[in-house]
């Protein structure tokens, strides 16, 4: 191998470390849940490697109960994971398209594709071991 060779490949790796860390910094800014609506959705959860999506609506009393735990586990995650929010009134393109026909749902997204659900109302410990199952297959920053 040629110096020149070996320069290339040490600056390709430092361009993905120097991506990695950027990548990693701006998620652990997003200490609380993203609102997502049908026209951010898409770029959103493909964004981050690793997004639970929470499927609710104001007036639905379950989902309201998970409200104030999906806000603890995105300040206890942060940098981990990124979590957000649709509500399925004001976003009706994103609700049918992943057939969310009750509420809370949530869906776990790697790399912006949906690889889980959760349907109703769960305790947080139960979500908790949902995201570990996907935090731990697959790297998400090494």
């Amino acid at each position: 191998m040629s110096d020149d060779e070996i320069e290339a490949i040490n600056q390709r790796k430092m361009a993905e470390l120097q991506k990695a860390a950027a990548e990693r910094q701006s998620m652990s800014a997003i200490n609380q849940p993203v609102h997502l609506t049908d026209s951010n959705f898409a770029s959103e959860t493909a964004r981050y490697p690793l997004v639970l999506v929470d499927f609710w609506a104001p007036w639905c009393g379950p989902c309201r109960m998970v409200a104030p735990v999906i806000d603890q586990l995105a300040r206890e995650y942060a940098g981990r994971v990124v979590f957000g929010k649709v509500n399925v009134d004001e976003n009706p393109v994103t609700s049918n398209t992943f057939g969310i026909a009750s509420i809370p749902t949530m869906m776990v997204f790697k790399g912006g594709k949906a690889v889980d659900v959760m349907i109703g109302a769960m305790p947080k410990g139960q979500i908790e071991m949902k995201l570990k199952q996907h935090m731990g297959s697959g790297s998400i920053y090494g």
